[in-house]
């Protein structure tokens, strides 16, 4: 009966001594391809960006199995900690622009609103390097970014110069961000006026006007850092491209995009690609 099965005798002996289901091996595969899905990520995905990962992988399971599966392997998601808003120092000589965001309709297409922020980056021994992004509200992918050992002007002009590189805004894109010096400075408002971008700025003592950033950041530091520190600023800005251009914007699920990537999102709602000179 085993020839004639297609079943070999080893594995009809251990079924009658183990008194196992041959089910009982099809649930081992789904196990290990829930196991899988979440090495693969890094432990950045916990059961709500499992699910639509595996159903692209053709698997259908609910939320409570997949729940179990960890719970039983011992897998749990990084979670980031609740970011704490600081408060921006606006103590310097530059005007302050309004915030052009309140009471505005959230941006219904790619390059109507770009948000900005610096934080920093712990480095080994006790130094710092620091991070400034520019992200599309809309798609909240990472538009451009640059990696300095100062807090300079010169940080978030270059982030911003690579961003309008990589993209085709038009008159009219708002660019916001906290009231730091860097983006009040003279050097960026005269870019920002060269590129007819309109200036915005939170209010008050009020950081949750970019809350995204807030956002983006404690969970950028949650995922690449895991509470350590890079050996070295070109150890933390090869790390930083990959999270960001080989993970972050191509596969990282967001649960405001429909569970879909930035890029993804992007493709979907069919927006045109700068074109290659």
């Amino acid at each position: 009966m085993c020839d004639v099965l297609s079943v070999s005798r080893s594995c009809y002996y251990a079924y009658r001594k183990a008194c196992k289901a041959p089910e009982n091996i099809a649930e081992q595969r789904i196990t290990q391809q829930v196991v899988d899905a979440f090495t693969l990520h890094k432990q950045r995905y916990g059961v709500r960006r499992l699910l639509p990962e595996l159903a692209d992988q053709d698997l259908k399971i609910g939320r409570h199995k997949v729940g179990r599966i960890l719970k039983e392997k011992g897998l749990k998601a990084i979670q980031p900690k609740s970011f704490v808003p600081r408060t921006t120092d606006s103590r310097h000589p530059y005007p302050i622009s309004p915030n052009l965001l309140k009471d505005k309709a959230f941006p219904v297409k790619v390059d109507q609103v770009w948000v900005g922020d610096i934080t920093y980056i712990p480095l080994k021994g006790g130094g710092w390097c620091f991070l400034a992004v520019w992200m599309d509200l809309f798609s909240r992918k990472v538009i451009g970014w640059q990696l300095l050992n100062n807090m300079r002007e010169e940080l978030v002009v270059q982030a911003f110069d690579k961003s309008w590189a990589n993209r085709n805004a038009a008159t009219g894109l708002i660019i916001h961000s906290d009231r730091g010096g860097q983006y009040a400075g003279n050097i960026f408002r005269k870019i920002l006026t060269r590129h007819k971008a309109l200036q915005s700025m939170s209010g008050t003592d009020n950081p949750y006007d970019n809350a995204f950033m807030e956002s983006y950041f404690s969970r950028f530091k949650a995922e690449l850092l895991r509470g350590g520190a890079f050996e070295g600023l070109e150890d933390a800005r090869k790390e930083i491209f990959e999270y960001i251009e080989t993970y972050y914007n191509p596969i990282r699920r967001h649960s405001s995009l429909g569970y879909i990537s930035p890029m993804a999102f992007e493709q979907k709602m069919s927006y045109p690609q700068k074109k290659e000179d």
